[in-house]
């Protein structure tokens, strides 16, 4: 059988890697760049039981394994590591830290710990999807540059891209293929981030903070050192249009030089180093918070993966292993897809992305 992938991030480049260790023919195809949205450029952060107790329970700790996993099968070039987290706030004057990280801000204080190095890790995620897509070639699959416009169906199959399966992976642009398939609606919530070179200077220590800013909005910022002496914080979330092309995307006004300033606060060292990046992305969710994983119903051979939100990095290799399963054996092995099924939310209504 022949399946395309639409969509080169994370849970393409994983739906890719599943596959085509089966023996699958495969192709990706996307239109910018691989990881050229959220996968790659988000935080990475992985945890083992921060989902317990929702449906993503079972699948958030078979990705964390897989992940895990993943280091012995095809190597190590993404950066994953086990990581300490702690949460904690930063106040209008110096407070303590309970748990005694001397490179932060007197006016941070950390106050319990959410994580150690058994249940919290982090992988770079655009290196992460780069060697999931490598190594997915390496084993048979395509990668394409280009856009899909459309889907074409002879009855109740899709029939005009000549494989025996599609599946949307687009991230909150698989929005757009509700103009071709019955779809539920993916929304897209804009997120911002900076990267910094901090070199060795910060050690394995992941952060959740919260701070009220001076307009008395409280915001929650995450810092995740990284192994490649690099170090990305994020905050500031929006709910900025999506432009079509992911190439477009860019921060909004003011939210950059405001997350500059809570990070000058959280360290001395934020407040002094290099910045190598501004930039921001779009986060793919859904009506009910929950990711779409599975059959598009009434259409034969069509699928969704897509829906993700913040656990896009951490759920991709479950995520794909289960579509493997799905597409090639009929039904996944791993983990019980039905709370994800794209039946349980009534599909888009396509006259509206024409304004109709």
């Amino acid at each position: 059988m022949g399946v395309l992938i639409c969509g080169g991030g994370v849970i393409g480049a994983s739906i890719a890697y599943f596959l085509s260790r089966r023996g699958v023919e495969t192709t990706v195809i996307e239109r910018t760049g691989l990881a050229c949205a959220a996968s790659g450029k988000s935080g990475g952060f992985l945890a083992l039981d921060w989902c317990d107790g929702t449906p993503l329970e079972a699948l958030a700790r078979r990705s964390f394994a897989l992940h895990g996993r993943l280091v012995e099968e095809i190597g190590n070039d993404w950066n994953y590591r086990p990581l300490t987290t702690y949460g904690g706030f930063i106040g209008l004057r110096p407070q303590g830290s309970a748990h005694g990280i001397d490179w932060l801000s007197n006016r941070v204080s950390v106050n319990q710990r959410l994580g150690s190095t058994e249940t919290t890790a982090q992988v770079h995620p655009a290196k992460f999807t780069a060697a999931m897509m490598q190594a997915a070639q390496a084993q048979g699959a395509g990668l394409r540059l280009g856009r899909v416009t459309g889907v074409v169906r002879r009855g109740p199959r899709v029939a005009g891209v000549e494989v025996d399966a599609v599946v949307i992976a687009l991230g909150p642009w698989s929005i757009l293929a509700a103009a071709w398939l019955p779809l539920p609606a993916v929304f897209g919530l804009k997120g911002h981030s900076l990267v910094f070179d901090t070199g060795t200077r910060v050690p394995p220590e992941a952060l959740f903070l919260e701070v009220r800013e001076a307009t008395g909005a409280v915001q929650t910022p995450e810092l995740f050192p990284r192994s490649d002496g690099t170090t990305y914080v994020c905050a500031i979330s929006s709910e900025s249009p999506l432009p079509v092309d992911p190439a477009a995307v860019s921060p909004d006004p003011g939210a950059i030089e405001r997350l500059e300033r809570m990070c000058s606060a959280m360290a001395p060292l934020l407040a002094s180093a290099k910045i190598l990046a501004r930039q921001a992305c779009y986060r793919p969710v859904t009506r009910d918070g929950l990711p779409l994983i599975g059959r598009i119903p009434g259409v034969e051979g069509a699928y969704v993966a897509t829906g993700h939100s913040v656990w896009g990095i951490l759920n991709a290799p479950a995520t794909g292993e289960a579509m493997a399963d799905l597409v090639a054996d009929g039904a996944a092995h791993s983990v019980d897809l039905s709370p994800f099924d794209p039946g349980r939310i009534p599909p888009f209504d396509p006259a509206r992305l024409r304004g109709g």
